[in-house]
């Protein structure tokens, strides 16, 4: 009976220990040098990414901290530091001055989604949408999006194109998706 009882609790040692790795790596990803971990907001987790500072500080700019800390949920289609240098020369600098704050917002809330579209929801769009899904932003206009090989790259109402390169990080209000270009409405 004790070596019934050993084995039992063996087994259920090691099916924990077969799970805990699964479960962080459903509750944490890898951006920017920085663990996103599922439990944080967007703002939490995005403000320890060393790749997203430029947005942070926008997202700051503009005063949508306590939206984007809010209960949600929401997808954002996060731009990294490189998407924000490659707008053209002064463009940041221009938009962060609270003369153009409302500019600024509008270009952020062009990032977001209303509810959580994980990265298996978006292919699904896509494929029943015969190649395309239209995502409707929190700023009003729509994204474009459609998958080039397994990438998913969305088009904005500018014609500009942005490709998902980090999908599916979890928080607790949402998910994020890192995206290789700024968005424009």
């Amino acid at each position: 009976m004790l070596k019934g009882k050993f084995y039992a609790s063996l087994a259920a040692a090691g099916l924990a220990l077969a799970l805990t790795p699964a479960a962080q790596a459903a509750a944490s990803k890898m951006v920017g040098g920085a663990a996103m971990v599922g439990t944080k907001t967007i703002v939490e987790n995005a403000s320890k990414s060393s790749d997203h500072t430029t947005l942070v500080a926008a997202v700051k700019a503009a005063g949508l901290v306590d939206t984007l800390n809010g209960k949600g949920p929401f997808t954002v289609f996060a731009p990294t530091n490189e998407a924000f240098a490659a707008l053209p020369a002064g463009a940041v600098d221009t938009l962060l001055k609270p003369e153009n704050k409302a500019q600024l917002t509008q270009i952020l809330t062009y990032h977001v989604v209303a509810g959580k579209v994980t990265a298996a929801d978006l292919i699904a769009k896509i494929k029943a949408g015969g190649g395309t899904a239209t995502l409707t932003t929190v700023e009003g206009e729509p994204l474009t999006a459609m998958l080039d090989g397994s990438n998913v790259v969305l088009t904005d109402a500018k014609g500009g194109k942005a490709t998902v390169t980090i999908a599916d990080v979890p928080q607790s209000n949402g998910v994020v998706h890192v995206i290789n270009a700024v968005l424009m409405p």
